[in-house]
């Protein structure tokens, strides 16, 4: 199996039109899944009897076979794009609304409370405190999602759509490696990508989950690292920390002195 390097440069315009369609269809559906499960995971996280039925329904959605969830779309969007980002959208919700319900569920009683104790309303609390701190656990969900529907975007090639899926059914129709070997290249490239920017953003958004490091001074002087206190969020006891012990009389180091008669 051998690659013509010819034909990528030839075709370059095309694979550039092609991974700009595969993104877009990708994107598209991850952000109208996170626009549907977020208020969906509101409502589960307060409303315990609707958890169940809600992520039961987005479970049983995801058991659908792709190419099945497409043919049944066709009667009502047709051969367009919007069959494919409708039908992506409903795998990413499973994936969105569970991560998002955990989130929700991870953030402390005690932190909501104290949001509550302070006046501050429940929309405000959700969008200033809750959310903020559910962060973490949404994006690990974003993510799952993203590079999932990177994957998917290529099964709707078989309703004229499908991004790099293209270059999939080109190349074995016409028994031409080339084309099905860039596409599985440039799809992984997307997946990697789309994931490490998504690691970055993450890392922007959290900043309270990133530990201060010490400074070479700081090591050189022997101070203690601030996070290594009882009373710090993600610090350990230290033995800096520990009060010392009184000394008793008469145990100084020193002999004591006894008075001549």
């Amino acid at each position: 199996m051998t690659i013509e390097w010819t034909w990528i440069s030839d075709h370059a315009g095309d694979l550039a039109a092609l991974t700009l369609s595969h993104l877009q269809a990708a994107f598209t559906a991850v952000l109208l899944g996170l626009l549907i499960s977020l208020p969906l995971a509101v409502v589960a996280h307060r409303v315990r009897p609707l958890r169940g039925f809600l992520l039961g329904l987005s479970n049983v959605l995801f058991t659908i076979p792709s190419i099945a969830v497409f043919v049944l779309l066709l009667p009502v969007s047709g051969l367009t794009r919007t069959t494919t980002v409708i039908g992506l959208t409903i795998y990413t919700l499973v994936v969105l609304l569970r991560n998002t319900v955990e989130g929700l569920d991870s953030v402390p009683a005690r932190t909501r409370e104290a949001a509550v104790a302070m006046g501050t309303r429940p929309l405000r609390t959700l969008l200033t405190v809750e959310l903020p701190l559910a962060l973490p656990v949404i994006m690990a969900g974003v993510r799952i999602a993203t590079v999932m529907s990177i994957s998917l975007v290529s099964v709707a090639t078989y309703i004229g759509d499908g991004g790099l899926g293209q270059l999939f059914t080109d190349g074995f129709q016409r028994n031409f490696p080339t084309p099905v070997i860039v596409g599985v290249v440039l799809t992984l490239l997307l997946a990697l990508v789309a994931d490490a920017l998504l690691v970055a953003a993450q890392y922007v958004l959290t900043p309270w989950t990133r530990r201060p490091r010490r400074t070479g001074r700081q090591a050189r002087a022997g101070r203690p690292d601030p996070t290594d206190r009882p009373n710090h969020p993600t610090g350990r006891p230290n033995s800096t920390d520990r009060p010392e012990k009184a000394a008793e009389p008469g145990h100084d180091g020193r002999r004591p002195v006894t008075e001549r008669a």
